[in-house]
């Protein structure tokens, strides 16, 4: 095959189109608002594990730089505050140094937001969608839900919200991962997320919808915190044969937190040896206006267009993936 050709083929293309038309019609049934915000913004993403495309534009009235997004997450909640009710997008997003099997610089992601949702009412929409979205070429059996904490009981035999570096160390040693260099010696969230990737995710999903809830707090990201002991963050990642699909939060309403935790990733950032990004003021002033309560997931579309076609990599579903741009 010629470089200039299509990755998929039109089968998969034609798939393509019909899982976008029902999901347009799954929420058009719900009364839920499709939107669209721009892919351009001078704010950027401040997770240390992600990295934004900077643009630098040069016409009149020019800001530099610009960002693409990785999600239109901020945008859409100005939408939520300014009063827009229950929406969606279906958004291009942009992820630099993202490229593999499950991986592309760009790629299509659904993004919804469920006014007057917890984020157990809408992992319910969500496995409804998902096995709409699969009806026919994946047989699914009753969704699973899993907490973070069961898991690695589970999996490990071990308690993630307690358990010290030096025994995930351990624990990582015994299961013959192989350890990256400048693995941090007092913060445990690097080795939780080694264990994860490594020795759990592969059984998440077998056959069925898993979803992975009630993250430790410092892993809430934008979600709300539910207090407890251990407190855990409202937060949820789905997964389907061991691949993770979605990503999902009772969404955080508190712009001082929320600045706060803006600030610390930025902490992290510098810490690595990475740049600090700008954090994105228009959206903490729409939190500080009022976010109504409200649920958010953002669904890797490709992936689930992936399983739902058979393949084992992502740019077999893609016209043209990174290397065909």
């Amino acid at each position: 095959m010629e470089a200039w050709q299509p990755a998929a083929d039109f089968a998969t293309l034609r798939l393509r189109a019909e899982l976008l038309a029902r999901i347009r019609r799954f929420f058009a049934a719900r009364g839920v608002l499709e939107v669209e915000t721009p892919a351009l913004s001078a704010a950027a993403i401040t997770d240390p594990h992600l990295i934004s495309f900077a643009v630098h534009p040069d016409g009149p009235g020019s800001r530099h730089p610009l960002y693409l997004h990785t999600s239109p997450e901020f945008p859409m909640k100005r939408l939520l505050a300014a009063g827009s009710g229950c929406i969606y997008q279906i958004a291009r997003v942009f992820r630099d140094d993202e490229w593999g099997r499950l991986h592309n610089p760009e790629f299509t992601l659904l993004e919804w937001y469920r006014v007057g949702f917890d984020h157990h009412r809408l992992m319910d929409e969500v496995a409804e969608l998902t096995s709409i979205l699969l009806a026919g070429r994946v047989a699914l059996a009753v969704p699973e839900r899993l907490s973070y904490g069961a898991a690695f009981q589970r999996y490990l035999g071990l308690d993630p919200h307690r358990a010290t570096v030096a025994e995930l160390a351990s624990c990582a040693q015994r299961q013959a991962v192989s350890i990256p260099p400048g693995m941090p010696a007092t913060e445990t969230d690097p080795w939780l997320d080694l264990l994860l990737t490594h020795c759990i995710e592969s059984h998440l999903g077998k056959g069925r919808l898993t979803f992975l809830h009630d993250y430790p707090a410092s892993q809430a990201a934008l979600a709300r915190l539910q207090s407890g002991d251990p407190p855990v963050g409202e937060r949820f990642e789905l997964y389907l044969n061991g691949i993770e699909l979605a990503n999902g939060f009772h969404e955080l309403g508190d712009a001082h937190e929320q600045r706060r935790r803006f600030e610390a990733e930025n902490a992290a950032r510098r810490a690595r040896g990475q740049p600090e990004m700008p954090i994105d003021e228009q959206m903490l002033a729409a939190l500080a206006a009022g976010l109504p309560d409200c649920a958010g997931v953002a669904l890797g579309f490709d992936r689930l267009l992936m399983l739902a076609a058979g393949r084992p990599s992502l740019a077999e579903v893609l016209a043209f993936p990174f290397d065909r741009a």
